[in-house]
C-alpha cells in the first residue's frame, strides 16, 4: 500500500534509512525531555529546592507506572512491523484495532492503582516528610493523565512500525509549546506550585495524543478499517500480550530497580534527591541519540524481520554500532568538562551544584556501554526475542539494587555509590546483550510467515 507516511525499510541503504528514521526521533525525545526539564527549571528556580526534590522523588514510580503501557506500545510496535514487512495488510490492520484495546485496558488500570496507592507508596520509599505532600499531588496528577499517554505512545509506535516517525515529532513539538506556557501560566501566575506543573504535563501530552489520532484516522491508510479488522482476534491479542507483557516486564523491572534506587538516594536528604533528580534529567537528555538509533533499529529489524532478511538486519546493526561510539566520545567530554555549568541550568543551589556535577562526570565514562544497550535491545526487540527482554530487566534490577546496596554502605564511596551503580549497570546489562545477540538465538524468532 503506496502512502507517504508509509516508508518500506526492506529495501535501501541501512544507514541512510537508520539516519533518516532516528533523526525525528531524536528531535521528538529531546522535545519530550523538554517536558521534564522544563519542569525542573519552572520548579527549582520559581519554587524552590524542596519541590525539585518532590517532582524527583515521583520519577522512578511514575516511569514504572509508564513503562508498562509504553512497554506494550513497544509489543505493539514490534508485531505490526513485521506484518508490513511481510506485506500482509489486513494483519496490520486487525493487529492496530486490537493492539489499542490491549492498551487501553492497561492504561485505565495502572492509573487507577497510581492514584489510589501514590502516598502509600511514597511513605513506603522513605520519601522525605518534608516533600511528601507536594510529591503525592504531583504523583496523583501525572497517573491521573496516564491515559493520554498511553493513547500518544501507542498511536506513535504504530505509525513508526509502518515507517513514519515524522508524524509523532510534529504533534509531540506542539505539545512542548503548549507544556511551556501552561508551566509559566500554573506556576507564576496562578501559583499553583508543584501541583500546576503536573496539570501543565498532563494537558500537553493529552494535546499530542488527540493530534495523533486524528491524523492518523484522516491521512494513514492503514487506519481506515473496516468493521472485520475490528472485531477482537485472539490470536492477534496473544501475539500482543506475547511480546508486549515480555517487553513491559522488562520496563517495569528496570522501573522497580530505579525505585529501589530512588529509596537509596532519599536517605541521604533533599540535597542528594535534588541533584540525582537534576543529573537524571541530564543523562536522559543524553541518552536520546541512543534511543532514536535504538528504536530505528527495532522497526528497521522487525520490517526485514518480516520480510525473511537476516542478513540485512545483522547489516544495519553493526553499522548502527559506529554511530553509537562516535556520540559516546562527544558526550563523555561535554560531560567531562561542561557538568557544573549544566547543573547550573536546574538550580541555584551549590551543595547540590557540586554533587550533581561530580555525579554526571562518573556516569559519562560508561555512555558507550549504555548506548549499546538501546542498538541491542532494539534488534532482540525488533525481531521478536521476547525472553530476552524479561532477561534484561532482570539484569538491570539485580544490578541496580546489587550495587546500590553495597556501594553506598562502603565508606570509601558514600553517597558516590548511587552514580557507580548507575554506570556499573549500565555495563553489565550491555553485555548480556551482546552475549545474546552473539549467540544467534533472536534468527528464529519472527512471528510471522515470511513472504
Amino acid at each position: 500500500m503506496s502512502n507517504k507516511y508509509v516508508h518500506d525499510m526492506t529495501e535501501g541503504s541501512e544507514v541512510s534509512l537508520l539516519i533518516k528514521f532516528s533523526l525525528p526521533m531524536l528531535i521528538g525525545n529531546v522535545f519530550q525531555q523538554f517536558y521534564n526539564i522544563i519542569d525542573s527549571v519552572v520548579v527549582g528556580r520559581f519554587i524552590g529546592a524542596n519541590a525539585l526534590a518532590a517532582v524527583g522523588a515521583t520519577g522512578s514510580l511514575n516511569f514504572l507506572f509508564f513503562s508498562i503501557c509504553a512497554g506494550l506500545s513497544v509489543g505493539i510496535g514490534i508485531i505490526i512491523s513485521q506484518y508490513f514487512g511481510a506485506k500482509k495488510e489486513s494483519h496490520v490492520k486487525r493487529a492496530i484495532a486490537n493492539s489499542i484495546y490491549v492498551i487501553g485496558a492497561a492504561a485505565i488500570i495502572m492509573s487507577l492503582l497510581a492514584v489510589i496507592f501514590a502516598r502509600a507508596i511514597l511513605v513506603f520509599l522513605k520519601t522525605p516528610p518534608e516533600i511528601i505532600d507536594d510529591a503525592t499531588a504531583f504523583l496523583r496528577i501525572v497517573s491521573g493523565g496516564m491515559i493520554a499517554v498511553a493513547a500518544y505512545n501507542a498511536i506513535s509506535a504504530i505509525l513508526r512500525a509502518l515507517g513514519d516517525s515524522k508524524t509523532p515529532l510534529i504533534f509531540l513539538i506542539i505539545s512542548c509549546g503548549i507544556n511551556v506556557i501552561l508551566d509559566l501560566i500554573f506556576v507564576l501566575k496562578f501559583g499553583l506550585g508543584v501541583a500546576g506543573t503536573g496539570c501543565a504535563t498532563v494537558i500537553s501530552q493529552g494535546s499530542a495524543a488527540l493530534g495523533c489520532i486524528i491524523f492518523a484516522l484522516l491521512k494513514n491508510p492503514y487506519f481506515k478499517l473496516k468493521a472485520e479488522h475490528l472485531k477482537v482476534n485472539r490470536t492477534i491479542i496473544v501475539k500482543c500480550i506475547k511480546i508486549g507483557i515480555p517487553v513491559a516486564a522488562q520496563s517495569s523491572m528496570i522501573a522497580v530497580s530505579l525505585v529501589a534506587l530512588q529509596s537509596v538516594v532519599n536517605g541521604y536528604g533533599k540535597v542528594a534527591v535534588a541533584a540525582f533528580t537534576s543529573t537524571g534529567r541530564v543523562e536522559q537528555l543524553i541518552q536520546q541519540p541512543f534511543n532514536s538509533l535504538g528504536a530505528a533499529v527495532s522497526t528497521f529489524a522487525g520490517q526485514n524481520m518480516g520480510a525473511g532478511k537476516l542478513e540485512r538486519v545483522k547489516n544495519g546493526y553493526h553499522k548502527s554500532i559506529i554511530i553509537i561510539a562516535a556520540f559516546s566520545f562527544t558526550a563523555f567530554l561535554a560531560a567531562q568538562f561542561g557538568g557544573r555549568a549544566i547543573m547550573e541550568l536546574f538550580v541555584k543551589d551549590n551543595a547540590v551544584i557540586s554533587l550533581g556535577a561530580n555525579g554526571i562526570r562518573i556516569t559519562s565514562c560508561l555512555y558507550f556501554p549504555l548506548g549499546m544497550i538501546y542498538i541491542t535491545r532494539g534488534l532482540l526487540n525488533g525481531t521478536g526475542d521476547a525472553f530476552y527482554a524479561m532477561l534484561n530487566g532482570f539484569i538491570e534490577v539485580v544490578g541496580r539494587v546489587g550495587f546500590s546496596s553495597a556501594l553506598v554502605f562502603v565508606p570509601a564511596f558514600g553517597v558516590w555509590g548511587i552514580w557507580l551503580t548507575t554506570g556499573l549497570t549500565w555495563l553489565i546489562t550491555s553485555t548480556a546483550s551482546v552475549i545474546r545477540y552473539k549467540q544467534g538465538k533472536w534468527k528464529n524468532k519472527s512471528l510471522v510467515i515470511h513472504g
